[in-house]
């Protein structure tokens, strides 16, 4: 079985336009091309945080811990 032919795919597309509307499928396709927008935006903020970071660790706000050898402090 292979790629469905063009006209079986307008077939497809006219049966889904009569079931759910083209108000809603133009609605549903805003929808999704705003979420596929969002998505890449956080990508996008997710790759530079490191590069940031990797420039300057002093702007990391996590407390550097650092190890302490009680036996000889006491």
């Amino acid at each position: 079985m292979g790629m469905p032919s063009v006209p079986q795919l307008l077939i497809i597309l006219v049966i889904v336009v009569l079931i759910f509307g083209a108000k809603r499928l133009k609605n549903l396709g805003g929808d999704l091309g705003s979420a596929v927008k969002g998505f890449k935006q956080a990508v996008k903020d997710e790759d530079a945080i490191p590069a940031e970071l990797e420039n300057d660790p002093a702007k990391t706000d996590a407390p550097v811990m650092q190890k302490t050898d009680d036996k000889k402090s006491a």
